[in-house]
């Protein structure tokens, strides 16, 4: 049987939950926003707004689209109101395995029974979190990409007891979201992050035995092997701390390939988590 999503409630507001709560008003999805304060969600909808600003000055879509769209979207510190009555729950909480067990824990007494619950982990088991759940062939993993209204992929993962069902109505959500997908089997790190994970890490050690500059690096993996953006810039973008703890996962979880490069752990240790801390690989703090 097929479903019928109509209402997506995203539980947080933070870089990637208001990525994902734009994708989903654009496609056509009444969508609310949960997140715990509401300075947050002011600034979530003030970066979602911005983002349509952007798609219609490039003629991407038109001003009443995107005003259309943008009335899709309500935001609220009540997580009943947000997920009582949502046919399609996505999870964008930090990226800690007993912040997603609890929050779910907590949804499956508010969301109707046949929603689905999707977790936007980038690395963490699917399995696990659908454990907390009575509704384990309803739950999966939905990795979105940084930053959301650009990126094409999703990758779809699959618990050790996700229907087909859910699988098929997961994929017709980001259809919808013109998102292209991957449908692959739980494992530690995915496809993606797994990889990735071991370039960025490798970068690192290679900076650390003076291989070449971080500039070097990141203009040859550019240049030479047509990524977008080099590994410093990627992990200033996504945040040190947050590339360490994956890595840190993965060391656990696939063995001694994965230790975390000892340079990486200082930069953490002295707060140079990039971006977002104003100075990681390289310093933002000047113009």
């Amino acid at each position: 049987m097929k479903r019928t999503i109509k209402n997506i409630a995203v539980i947080g507001a933070g870089t990637m939950g208001r990525g994902i709560a734009y994708a989903s008003c654009l496609a056509g999805f009444a969508t609310r926003l949960y997140d715990v304060e509401d300075k947050i969600l002011h600034s979530a909808r003030e970066n979602i707004a911005n983002s349509f600003r952007k798609v219609v000055d490039k003629a991407i879509i038109s001003q009443e689209a995107a005003d259309q769209s943008l009335a899709r979207l309500q935001t609220t510190t009540e997580l009943n109101a947000a997920a009582g009555e949502a046919d399609f729950v996505i999870e964008a909480v930090p990226e800690r395995i007993d912040l997603k067990i609890e929050l779910f824990r907590r949804l499956d007494n508010i969301a109707p029974k046949q929603a689905i619950f999707a977790t936007n982990t980038s690395s963490l088991s699917i399995t696990e979190m659908a454990g907390a759940t009575q509704r384990a062939p309803q739950v999966i993993g939905m990795h979105f990409f940084n930053p959301v209204p650009v990126m094409k992929l999703i990758e779809i993962i699959r618990g050790l007891e996700t229907s087909e069902e859910t699988i098929a109505a997961t994929q017709e959500v980001a259809r919808l979201m013109k998102k292209e997908t991957v449908v692959i089997n739980e494992s530690p790190g995915f496809i993606t992050t797994r990889i990735n994970a071991m370039i960025g890490n490798e970068a690192f050690y290679m900076l650390q035995e003076g291989v070449a500059t971080a500039p070097e690096i990141d203009k040859a993996l550019k240049l030479g092997l047509n990524h977008p953006m080099g590994p410093f810039e990627l992990a200033d973008l996504v945040g040190l701390d947050v590339r360490l703890s994956i890595l840190n996962f993965l060391h656990q979880t696939l063995g001694e390939k994965f230790r975390p490069c000892p340079l990486m752990v200082k930069y953490v240790k002295a707060g140079r988590l990039g971006r977002k801390a104003g100075k990681g690989v390289y310093d933002y703090s000047v113009s």
